[in-house]
């Protein structure tokens, strides 16, 4: 009698954790909304009920990352379905945004040099992101008529995103000779440059209340770092593979390193509160290749695990009034490579 107890309670306790090391308790009602592909990247409208987005899928005829926007009242409910293209079709895109108005959309795009996509970087046994030389940053409707070209430099500029207030996008660009922030008033004027240190500073959003920053970065420190990460560069090359997060305000002040986790974080989105910022990172993981979703106080504490369903899970952003998150997660997706989108009610 008392072994059948002990073996009843242990497996009381192991199931317990699992379903505890399972649970999501952040995120309700989770939906997947694309089906096939890569799906990423996928930011709400300024009145949330839209998104825009990338997605690489075959399905689609797509060779390479191309942007696309969603109504969420009428969402692709399985794979026959295809969301509205915005970008051209030619070059490879990537990092769209909502404008103010709602209706058009903030992108960063090649088609200007390539008719086709240009090519990946070729594989040396590390993980390198290409950064093309060729991106420019442009404003389409949903149509996909260009409306507007924002950047015209030499060197990459892309990434950006727009300040909730409305006034203020922030991009990356190599323009300097390095990965570095800046911002410009919506019409893409009155640029100004906003981080100097040396290294891959991107993926920057705005707070809610559009006076602060927070972005992804690496700080390459020995001569060895220095020399590899400048030699990549001049390549079109990162190795995003030990980055942190960091926070200022708009004007660069107040420049504030929040992780402190190793390997990478990024990804980084503000709470609607402004007090905190949800990021997906791999710090947990003894191979490299199992992001998750983590939420961190504005000053660096209280780390506090979202996800533990599947091995990616990444690009998390919030609705505007703050009931809803969307991201990206290689969950349910049969076995395959697919990355695909999911919304959720967000729960405190």
């Amino acid at each position: 009698m008392k072994k059948l107890t002990l073996l009843t309670t242990a497996l009381f306790l192991f199931f317990g954790l699992t379903q505890a090391q399972n649970e999501e308790k952040h995120l309700g009602n989770i939906k997947q909304i694309t089906f096939g592909g890569d799906n990423a990247e996928a930011y709400f409208s300024p009145n949330g009920d839209k998104i825009s987005f990338q997605s690489n899928n075959k399905k689609w005829g797509l060779k390479c990352d191309q942007i696309f926007y969603m109504n969420l009242a009428e969402p692709i409910l399985d794979s026959n379905g295809k969301a509205q293209m915005i970008s051209t079709g030619k070059g490879r895109t990537t990092c769209s945004y909502y404008m103010p108005n709602n209706n058009d959309i903030i992108y960063a795009s090649t088609h200007m040099k390539h008719q086709t996509c240009p090519p990946d970087p070729m594989s040396t046994g590390r993980y390198l992101w290409a950064i093309y030389p060729e991106f420019d940053i442009f404003v389409a409707d949903e149509k996909g008529n260009i409306k507007k070209q924002i950047t015209n430099t030499s060197g990459y500029d892309a990434e950006a995103t727009i300040s909730p207030d409305g006034k203020m996008i922030v991009f990356t660009s190599t323009r300097n000779g390095d990965l570095d922030l800046y911002i410009s008033d919506i019409e893409g004027n009155h640029v100004k440059q906003i981080t100097t240190g040396l290294g891959y500073d991107g993926g920057a959003f705005f707070s809610p209340d559009s006076k602060r920053l927070v972005f992804r970065a690496s700080r390459p420190k020995t001569e060895a770092e220095i020399k590899d990460y400048k030699d990549l560069l001049k390549q079109g090359l990162v190795a995003p593979t030990n980055m942190e997060l960091y926070t200022c305000n708009i004007d660069g002040s107040e420049l504030k390193q929040i992780t402190n986790l190793g390997k990478a974080n990024w990804a980084p989105f503000f709470h609607p509160s402004g007090n905190k910022i949800i990021f997906s990172s791999n710090h947990h993981s003894v191979k490299g290749y199992d992001f998750q979703l983590y939420i961190i106080n504005v000053d660096g504490t209280g780390l506090e695990r979202i996800t533990n369903n599947s091995l990616f899970n990444a690009f998390p952003m919030f609705s505007p009034d703050g009931s809803k998150l969307i991201f990206s997660s290689n969950r349910n997706n049969g076995g395959t490579r697919d990355t695909n989108l999911f919304i959720c009610d967000w729960i405190d």
